[in-house]
């Protein structure tokens, strides 16, 4: 599945410096085809990913529709204009979701 693909791409791009330098635990309620929770846990040494509530307290909540996630993830869609546009709704620390941004 698309998303499922995503977060193993996100969990194989993560690396210690991400970890060391984000400090953020971010969970994803994804709407539409394969919604349901998801999460990037950029606090916990090494890193993790993938399919559930993270587990620790995330951070940051993101709210957008699971197809809009993955434009978001493979470049086809800017943050900022998700945001923007109400295709994302951010919760939480929005510090952080801008270093996501810039991770992505």
């Amino acid at each position: 599945s698309p998303v499922a693909e995503t977060f193993r791409v996100i969990q194989g791009a993560m690396s210690e410096e991400y970890v060391r330098t984000t400090q953020g635990v971010f969970q994803f309620e994804l709407s539409g085809d394969e919604g349901g929770t998801w999460y990037i846990d950029l606090k916990t040494k090494g890193g993790s990913a993938g399919s559930g509530k993270p587990p620790v307290t995330a951070d940051v909540v993101m709210s957008m529709s699971s197809a809009d996630f993955v434009k978001m993830f493979t470049g086809k869609l800017k943050p900022t204009l998700a945001f923007m546009s109400g295709k994302l709704r951010i919760k939480g620390n929005m510090a952080l979701a801008i270093k996501l941004e810039k991770m992505l």
